[in-house]
């Protein structure tokens, strides 16, 4: 079995694959067809089924199908034109084989994050991040294992701790740059700024949407939960608790991206412009590695709101 990664144009696609998404869709002239997207642990690929014939088994979303057909490219992306698909069976897969997993080594990301932890000298930030973040705890498992998104940057294994480190280290050089910056609140708005995407996402191998997550949004519920924590704490001090939860709540920058607040202190526009920076640039890397070796432009990336293709220079 090939690993989707490992598939240029032209190739035939033949082998079992997480069904991620299945939607049953119309052409302009009414005909049916079936828009996919197939998973494995080391990408997505978009997929279409063009005819309903007798080869094609029925199979729903988060089926593991083994499929054939043809790889082709659409707007500068792979895709695979498939012709035949039935239900894999038990034995012919590893689920572990579907999981789209970091590159990095986790347990050395869960070192980094202690040492984060362990570096905060207010008391009560550091209370409420050892609430959190300790082993055992079923949050922390979670948080280990969760996605930063479904889609867009960082929609893998281990996503989340990866996504909020980064975040976390730009946080530090910000404020070694800026003396007014209060470094433990804004280190402890960093680590928790995406602990609602526990609750917002569901578990592999679905990482979708949850109900919670579909009415409140990720900023809404980690900002509720870290309140209730920071009341649970005792003598937590009013004015820092709502330091720390206007940086939750303004850490997507605008309105229209989904803050209800617009950064007013210096720790919450810090925290805003290291988690654009982080998800926009894991984005372009992202969309530039499954571009494999296609030099050419790449189409608009609906997220970076720009044509964008890999550097030719060397």
């Amino acid at each position: 079995m090939l690993y989707l990664n490992d598939y240029n144009e032209g190739n035939k696609i033949s082998g079992v694959y997480l069904c991620k998404q299945k939607q049953i869709l119309k052409t302009k002239a009414g005909k049916t067809y079936y828009s996919l997207i197939l998973q494995d642990k080391t990408a997505t690929m978009d997929a279409k089924i063009w005819e309903i014939s007798a080869a094609i088994s029925e199979f729903d979303s988060l089926d593991y199908i083994a499929c054939e057909g043809t790889v082709t490219s659409f707007q500068g992306n792979l895709q695979a034109n498939i012709n035949r698909v039935r239900i894999a069976d038990e034995g012919e897969y590893d689920p572990v084989d579907f999981i789209p997993t970091t590159d990095k080594n986790i347990d050395e990301m869960k070192s980094e994050l202690a040492g984060f932890v362990d570096s905060i000298n207010n008391e009560y930030l550091k209370k409420l991040l050892k609430y959190y973040f300790t082993d055992g705890n079923e949050f922390y498992s979670k948080f280990i294992a969760h996605s930063a998104a479904k889609s867009v940057h960082h929609s893998f294994y281990g996503g989340l701790l990866e996504h909020t480190l980064a975040v976390t280290r730009m946080c530090e050089l910000f404020s070694k740059q800026y003396p007014r910056i209060n470094r433990d609140l804004l280190i402890t708005a960093s680590l928790l700024h995406d602990m609602g995407k526990v609750y917002e996402l569901t578990d592999f191998p679905a990482n979708d949407y949850s109900d919670e997550g579909n009415l409140m949004g990720h900023i809404y519920i980690g900002a509720r939960k870290i309140e209730n924590t920071c009341e649970s704490i005792d003598g937590f001090p009013e004015k820092l608790r709502a330091e720390l939860i206007h940086c939750i709540l303004a850490h997507h920058g605008k309105l229209e991206y989904g803050s209800p607040k617009t950064p007013g202190l210096i720790e919450a526009l810090a925290l805003h412009m290291a988690d654009n920076t982080d998800a926009k640039l894991q984005t372009m890397t992202e969309a530039l590695n499954g571009a494999g070796n296609n030099m050419e432009w790449l189409g608009t990336n609906r997220f970076l709101e720009s044509n964008i293709r890999q550097t030719r220079s060397k």
